[in-house]
């Protein structure tokens, strides 16, 4: 599609937008009326918001437009997961200059849907302001389908901590394209693209998980939510984290120990839970460390010292990527 934003108009961009969308049974009523209607069978709605603003959590030269959409659906789709709720909808609150080639918020749209269907989600509604930066909002939904939500406060001291998923894999990607590397592909891709593993939240509910959150912020930043809202102190073992041979390669080139990425590093989504010690956990959770007294308050340690480097993402200090 040629010509801009400006040119295309609101309810022309409004339009253009949702011809690219699917639907799933949950939503009952999408776009185009005053709200949407989501089927809600077990009476608690799980929901979540976040924004993403350009040059504070995106660039458009080291992300397309597609990247930005896979991203901003997977941060909050994420959310849901992590409460043990199955994503079920997303709302997008849209801000474009008028200048803005009218392709870039459609090829968003395409990468909110396609994330969407990884998930099991669909869109089901959302709005357009005209404005000075891209910023991208967006609100999502879930349903628990009878099970309670797993929040962060119910870890108790001889709790096992597992995580599935990616760890460091985005830090590593954003220290590649800040030195303006594209390459290993790998890294670069899990920066621009995280891949939650939206299943296992649900599924950790059911194996009985007593505390869980998704790592957004950093391991450390991330289980120090738990460890405060539980009242514990949580211990991780670095001998039980995967820090894959080539993410240790990109390390000695940029001077960074990939430790550093695996238990700070943000953005990839991953799932940390506390167990049961007696919980049968299946190959794809790895447990990473233990669930201790508050002792002299709640803290989370690496081999039992406090860790002294920064612990995670801070969105009022951190660099756009």
């Amino acid at each position: 599609m040629k010509g801009t934003v400006g040119e295309l108009g609101e309810f022309g961009l409004i339009r253009e937008l949702t011809s690219r969308l699917t639907t799933t049974p949950a939503v009952r009523l999408g776009p185009g009326d005053d709200a949407a209607v989501v089927a809600a069978p077990d009476r608690r709605v799980v929901a979540s918001t976040d924004v993403l603003l350009e040059g504070r959590h995106f660039r458009r030269d080291w992300s397309t437009a597609y990247d930005v959409g896979r991203k901003a659906a997977a941060q909050n789709l994420a959310d849901i997961a992590a409460m043990g709720a199955t994503p079920t909808a997303l709302l997008l609150g849209l801000v474009v200059p008028a200048e803005l080639p009218a392709t870039w918020p459609l090829e968003l749209m395409d990468g909110i849907s396609d994330e969407c269907q990884v998930a099991g989600a669909a869109v089901a509604g959302g709005d357009v302001v005209r404005g000075d930066a891209i910023t991208v909002a967006i609100t999502a939904l879930g349903d628990l389908q009878g099970r309670r939500p797993v929040t962060r406060s119910g870890a108790r001291p001889g709790d096992v901590v597992a995580v599935t998923g990616w760890l460091g894999w985005s830090a590593a990607g954003y220290a590649l394209l800040s030195r303006g590397f594209r390459s290993p592909r790998a890294f670069v891709e899990a920066h621009r693209r995280p891949e939650p593993p939206y299943a296992e939240g649900p599924a950790a509910a059911a194996l009985g998980a007593t505390a869980m959150t998704d790592v957004s912020d950093g391991l450390l930043a991330d289980l120090g939510h738990i460890a405060e809202a539980s009242g514990v102190s949580i211990d991780v073992k670095r001998a039980a984290l995967d820090v894959p041979a080539q993410m240790t390669d990109i390390g000695q080139a940029v001077g960074v120990d990939p430790v550093d990425w695996v238990l700070t590093g943000g953005e990839d989504h991953a799932i940390v839970a506390a167990f049961p010690a007696k919980a049968k956990l299946p190959a794809r959770w790895r447990v990473i460390g233990e669930v201790l007294g508050a002792g002299a308050g709640p803290q989370v340690t690496v081999d039992g010292a406090v860790w002294e480097a920064a612990g995670g993402w801070d969105h009022f200090g951190a660099p756009a990527g």
